[in-house]
């Protein structure tokens, strides 16, 4: 079935910004409440979002094998369960009913006062009901610059890096969407020098920049998927900033690695944009060597060229741009990342969220996290309102934006934006 909604030339009879992250080509997926304190599911075309469980009430999704219900749920994972091909004629019939020259919702008032809302009357919520979180490890700059500061310089690399997606189970109770606050964790750690260890506030939250991807119901417990069928069961994308408390981490991280450190908080943006919308942006990922086993051989094109950013904006500062990144980085893909989750058997269901890891680039100006930046906070970064960061302050924001860009369309995910607070007071 040809994506019709990936059409260049299509313009939308809504008013869309000039380098707005949602053309008529993205169509994103997300949930969110009305003015009238209604939850729907939805999507986005420049700075409107498009009621669909309206949309389907009104019969704008007839002749597509849909439940009743579909749309007027508060999450996306009945949708995604439904698979690939349900959620490309959904996205192919949204580009239909708003594209330009189609007058059956352009030209029915009635209609479409209830269908179209302006972004700023609505709240995003999360997008899913997510049952399981995985982290991985896949950008060789980040697991490279790590292993030089804190094993060894000559040999930053673990033994097994270069032969296996790395990757650890997440709290999923503790994710949450752009534009909530989060609070400075307290742990346990060991200050420089001492011997014995101490509990209070981590001195070293530090951002992540990372993307997550949402999964459909790939297998059942036992099944493992190969590496060529993956992408089958990948719905879309998310922008993602996997809080860290630095210091706790060093601390507790060996042997079994991240716990608290990681748990407190991780952030996602609430448009799920997905892979259809992304196909034109493929590219081909690092070249792997040594070459790997069989199960997560791959050839061709399984990356996307995305370009990312951070931005740290003091309480009463002006904001900085502090990283530009870039997707295409990572050595992993995703499909490998899947593959390698389900080799054992593992049952990944729809909702499940599975982020990237780090992605840091070749250059300094790449690095991901503020223990790259800082260099373990021996060099401090300097914003606009000359203030320094070693690692984030209280009352930061940290901003992750994303877009990919060809020719004239640009396909972008938002923003995931979060204030940093003091630690929680317990009244």
């Amino acid at each position: 079935m040809l994506i019709t909604a990936n059409n260049p030339k299509i313009k939308s009879w809504l008013d869309v910004p000039n380098n707005s992250d949602f053309p008529i080509q993205n169509i994103p997926f997300g949930v969110f409440i009305t003015k009238d304190d209604v939850i729907t599911i939805g999507t986005r075309i420049g700075d409107y979002a498009i009621d669909l469980g309206a949309l389907q009430q009104l019969n704008y999704f007839e002749g597509i094998e849909l439940t009743d219900d579909m749309f007027m749920q508060d999450t996306l994972n009945d949708f995604i369960s439904d698979g690939k091909k349900t959620w490309r004629l959904v996205r192919n019939r949204i580009s239909e009913i708003f594209e330009s020259t189609n007058p059956l919702l352009r030209d029915n008032t009635d209609h479409k006062e209830i269908i179209v809302c302006k972004m700023k009357d609505v709240e995003m919520q999360l997008p899913v009901l997510i049952g399981d979180y995985t982290d991985f490890y896949s950008s060789k700059e980040h697991a490279t610059n790590v292993g030089k500061m804190f094993r060894d310089a000559e040999n930053p690399l673990l033994d097994n890096w270069l032969h296996i997606p790395v990757g650890y189970h997440g709290r999923s109770s503790s994710i949450i969407p752009s534009g909530i606050p989060i609070h400075r964790p307290m742990g346990q750690m060991l200050p420089n020098g001492e011997t014995t260890p101490v509990f209070g506030a981590s001195r070293s939250i530090d951002f992540e920049l990372e993307m997550g991807f949402i999964t459909t119901d790939v297998n059942i417990m036992g099944e493992n998927i190969p590496v060529h069928q993956a992408e089958d069961y990948i719905f879309g994308m998310v922008l993602l900033n996997d809080w860290s408390a630095r210091d706790i981490q060093k601390w507790e991280y060996i042997p079994l690695g991240p716990f608290l450190a990681k748990n407190f908080a991780t952030s996602i943006s609430p448009w799920i944009v997905t892979m259809d919308a992304l196909e034109p942006f493929r590219t081909k990922g690092p070249k792997q060597n040594p070459n790997p086993l069989p199960y997560l051989q791959q050839n061709g094109k399984h990356t996307f060229d995305i370009n990312l950013e951070v931005i740290i904006k003091p309480e009463n500062g002006e904001a900085t741009l502090v990283s530009n990144s870039n997707f295409k980085y990572l050595y992993w893909s995703m499909s490998q990342q899947l593959a390698h989750h389900t080799s054992n058997g593992c049952r990944v269901n729809s909702g499940d969220l599975m982020g990237s890891g780090t992605i840091s680039g070749p250059t300094p100006s790449n690095y991901g996290s503020m223990l790259e930046l800082s260099w373990g906070g021996k060099n401090p970064i300097v914003l606009k309102d000359g203030t320094e960061r070693k690692f984030i302050n209280d009352n930061d924001t940290v901003i992750i934006k994303g877009y990919c860009k060809k020719n004239e369309v640009r396909i972008g995910f938002g923003e995931v934006a979060n204030k940093l607070l003091p630690p929680f007071v317990r009244k």
